[in-house]
């Protein structure tokens, strides 16, 4: 539970990893040459129904702080070094976003504000984009685009390498777009798996150009070399799940010490000839000395080209199996079972019926077969119609009875119903951290999803609500429901709904309402008197307990909630 939002910015991110061709600790960035000419003295114009200008120091903002009077600090994400980065809500358009602040004193506040501009003009959809950059009351801010849906690339690698479509996917999208920021005269320069987020549509987006740099004071004599490198670098970790330095970093180990830069193939067996070659050529733009004697790769345009002009990687072809029985074997005929486990069985002869009687004798056996079938059958019939018409007299209590503990023997035992995936819930398309749903599931009680803290409470006002929609699989009917929240005390409120739509942004009036229930304990259980069919069900927070700081899981004191597991039986 110590990992942050996807969507936080990373600029904080010091894991170790070899600085590339980078220098830090140098206060300029791509863009700082026009910095006295790129709005030193500049203000927003928003800013002039601000109040009365006052100085605001860094160590003074908290959650709940307004800047503009639009923009609401949500929770700190980043606080390094003179500046911070935060989660906030715009509420003029009443959407996250992400805040960096720094002093206006900075002696970096210039060069951010400067790489800021400079990359919202850039417009490139690839990019998280820049949404504002502003000078008022002593502050420095840049706002830019919240991803919720997005997951960083140093969460997809935690769990493995990639398939070869996807790291072909992943260098083919980043090298085009920053060949394409390097084309405008803008380079990262921090590219890193921090920085490089996935979003739920397979789609690449880079966040951080220009500005991480300048946040960090990072410059480069070759910013094209050393951002080729960075592509490189994420190439050669997407295949093998390590990273191609000697030292750890991104919760990735790092290769031997002493034995200098292995080839991907070597390092992991399976891995796709063309991509490996591929990460060596960017590798060996950094000095690196490549297995193969390729061309390396010196500028992101090269690399993209170089990725161009592979036989395109194909992505695996769905595994289908079908079930036992579904398909006759087109090798047997009609009415034939076909062999198991490829071994053929042999068909047992049929037996042939046993002759009929002849003569007279026979004929006189069948007419008395037939005469006491005939009788007792009557004799049956009798006996029903009696006990029929007293059964009709009597009182029926015995036999409903009787009825009732024959249904409840016939009734099977509730079974546990496995999740098959959880995602984020939210008609606002504003859901709290989509990208921790699964943890609600994982079997692991030390893991939790949760909601963001909120200043208001305990009945959300922000938002109608927080949780999370869970997939159940076809075929099940669901008769209770247990969830295992984070927080107790105060009191939390909690919806339980199904449906049979996996969307994730219906409105809650389109989906089945089957209860309610309020604890102020760490557990919350549904019970249905009926079993529902369904496929689809979602656990929807709309009140929350009060709870002070959470530093296990990073979560500002307020208003909040989380759950650590959950268990559905049918």
């Amino acid at each position: 539970m110590a990992e942050r939002s996807t969507a936080a910015v990373d600029v904080a991110d010091s894991s170790g990893e070899r600085p590339l061709t980078a220098k830090a600790d140098k206060a300029t960035a791509d863009g700082a040459e026009v910095t006295n000419q790129a709005g030193t003295h500049e203000r927003d114009e928003r800013a002039e129904g601000a109040g009365p200008a006052r100085d605001i120091r860094i160590s003074d903002l908290h959650s709940g702080h307004k800047l503009a009077r639009r923009y609401r600090l949500e929770e700190c994400v980043t606080r390094l070094d003179g500046f911070s980065s935060w989660r906030a809500v715009d509420e003029k358009l009443r959407r996250a976003v992400g805040v960096h602040l720094l002093p206006a004193e900075h002696p970096r506040a210039r060069p951010v504000l400067a790489a800021a501009r400079s990359a919202a003009l850039l417009g490139d959809p690839r990019f998280v984009q820049v949404l504002d950059a502003v000078e008022e009351n002593d502050l420095v801010y840049v706002v830019h685009e919240w991803l919720p849906d997005a997951v960083e690339l140093t969460t997809v690698l935690a769990s493995g390498p990639m398939e070869p479509h996807d790291a072909y996917q992943l260098v083919s999208q980043v090298s085009q777009a920053v060949a394409t920021a390097h084309r405008e005269g803008l380079a990262h320069l921090r590219l890193n798996p921090g920085s490089v987020l996935r979003t739920e549509s397979g789609q690449y987006r880079i966040r951080g150009l220009a500005v991480m740099a300048a946040l960090r004071g990072i410059t480069a004599e070759n910013p094209q070399r050393t951002d080729t490198e960075a592509i490189g670098a994420l190439l050669y970790a997407a295949l093998t799940q390590r990273w191609p330095y000697d030292s750890n970093a991104y919760g990735l180990p790092g290769l031997p010490k002493g034995v200098g830069l292995i080839a991907p193939d070597q390092v992991r067996a399976g891995v796709h000839r063309g991509l490996s070659e591929l990460a060596m050529r960017a590798l060996a733009a950094g000095g690196s000395t490549a297995a193969r004697q390729d061309k390396a790769c010196t500028t992101p345009e090269e690399l993209a080209k170089a990725v161009a002009a592979m036989p395109r990687v194909r992505p695996p072809e769905p595994a289908f199996t079908p079930a036992p029985g579904d398909y006759p074997n087109r090798h047997a005929g009609y009415g034939q079972q076909p062999p198991h486990h490829g071994r053929a069985t042999a068909r047992p002869e049929p037996v042939p019926p046993p002759p009929p009687l002849q003569g007279r004798t026979g004929r006189v056996l069948k007419w008395s077969v037939s005469t006491l079938l005939i009788a007792a059958l009557g004799l049956g019939s009798w006996q029903l119609a009696d006990t029929l018409l007293k059964g009709r007299d009597d009182d029926g209590g015995t036999t409903a009875a009787q009825s009732n503990r024959e249904e409840t023997s016939e009734k099977p035992d509730a079974q546990p119903i496995p999740v098959q995936d959880a995602k984020g819930f939210a008609p606002d398309n504003n859901p709290d951290y989509p990208e921790k749903a699964n943890l609600s599931h994982d079997g692991n009680e030390s893991t939790a999803w949760r909601t963001r803290s909120y200043k208001d409470g305990p009945k959300m006002q922000l938002k109608e609500g927080a949780g999370i929609l869970y997939d159940l699989g076809p075929g099940h009917k669901l008769s209770s429901a247990t969830a295992h929240l984070l927080y107790a005390g105060g009191h939390t409120t909690m919806t339980l709904y199904a449906t049979d739509s996996p969307s994730t942004r219906a409105p809650l009036s389109s989906l089945k309402k089957l209860q309610t229930q309020q604890t102020s304990a760490s557990t919350i259980t549904f019970s249905l008197d009926t079993p529902v069919a369904t496929r689809y069900v979602l656990l929807w927070l709309t009140e929350l307990p009060k709870s002070e700081y959470d530093e296990a899981n990073y979560a500002d004191p307020g208003y909040k909630q989380g759950i650590r597991e959950v268990q559905f039986t049918g």
